[in-house]
């Protein structure tokens, strides 16, 4: 499946049962309610998706579900972040074998990579396979920038589609538009800046609290790309308190707990990761809780085009 790079592409949390195992009848639930609010892909094995705490053969075996699950609706991304680049390409071969659509890629993880290291690593992994790629440019948590020069020299590998834009510098968004034309499409991965990217141009939103608000999230994309602005800006004002909880720390934890609360997740996390408790768990609930109180009526969208 060739993937179109645009719409809402939730990065689906992993879900887990009590006692530390996949609870794959509560990600179907929550892969389903995805699906029905209209997503157009899914991205796995991300940060929300406790990547670092997973093993190999757990990703097999999520990558493996989901793709029987979503019967070829919508593609099947896999994240890779791993520190080495013999690690990476041994997951993008895996990624390719298990039945995946695409990859995400993030440069070298725990080593501040140069532009010729950075180019290198992309371009080796590229080049092993034909899988289309959405390279993840977050400089703010993962420390290494993806500049326009970077992308320049990645501008002939033909299966390195897309970019994840997570600088939290809206003007990026123009400045790749104003290089790159349509030679890469452009989604937003900082759910605070969702909207803005969206109107300045950007062709998707890679999201986190989709998770637990699926539709108002695939709303707000195809609102603002049929151009009811002010019926988008509705919703995303009200949606701004929650959306606020992907740009932490423990974000996993924050939006396991939406998910939860919006009844197609459980709060259940991996160690070293721990579950909310005391104060901060009732200041975080209380956010959750009041932004699903007043959770707004939705227009008719689905038919809008995506």
């Amino acid at each position: 499946m060739a993937i179109d790079w645009k719409g809402v592409f939730p990065a689906l949390t992993t879900k887990f049962t009590s006692d530390d195992q996949l609870d794959l009848p509560l990600f179907e639930l929550n892969l389903q309610a995805q699906l029905d609010a209209g997503v157009n892909g899914i991205i796995l094995g991300g940060t929300l998706g406790e990547a670092s705490v997973l093993e190999t053969a757990e990703k097999e075996t999520l990558i493996k579900f989901a793709v029987e699950k979503v019967g070829g609706k919508v593609p099947v991304v896999l994240n890779i972040a791993e520190g080495s680049t013999k690690e990476a390409l041994k997951q993008a071969a895996y990624a390719k074998a298990w039945g995946a659509t695409g990859l995400m890629i993030l440069p070298p993880m725990r080593y501040k990579s140069d532009h010729r290291e950075t180019v290198t690593y992309f371009k080796t992994i590229a080049d092993s396979t034909d899988l289309p790629i959405m390279i993840y440019n977050n400089p703010v948590d993962y420390k290494v920038d993806v500049t326009i020069e970077m992308f320049e020299d990645l501008e002939a590998t033909k299966n390195i589609q897309a970019i994840k834009e997570s600088t939290r510098d809206i003007t990026n968004v123009t400045r790749l538009k104003n290089r790159f034309g349509d030679r890469y499409k452009i989604l937003g991965g900082v759910d605070t800046l969702a909207m803005e990217c969206l109107v300045m141009g950007g062709d998707g939103w890679v999201a986190g609290l989709v998770c637990a608000f699926p539709r108002e999230t695939v709303a707000i994309y195809r609102l603002v790309k049929a151009g009811h602005i002010e019926e988008a800006k509705a919703i995303y004002r009200w949606f701004m308190p929650l959306l606020e909880l992907d740009i932490h720390a423990k974000l996993v934890q924050y939006i396991k707990l939406a998910e939860q609360q919006a009844g197609i997740g459980s709060e259940a996390v991996r160690a070293p990761r721990l579950i909310l408790a005391g104060e901060e768990r009732a200041r975080i609930l209380s956010v959750i809780d009041k932004g699903i109180a007043a959770r707004p009526e939705l227009p008719e969208y689905l038919h809008l085009s995506n």
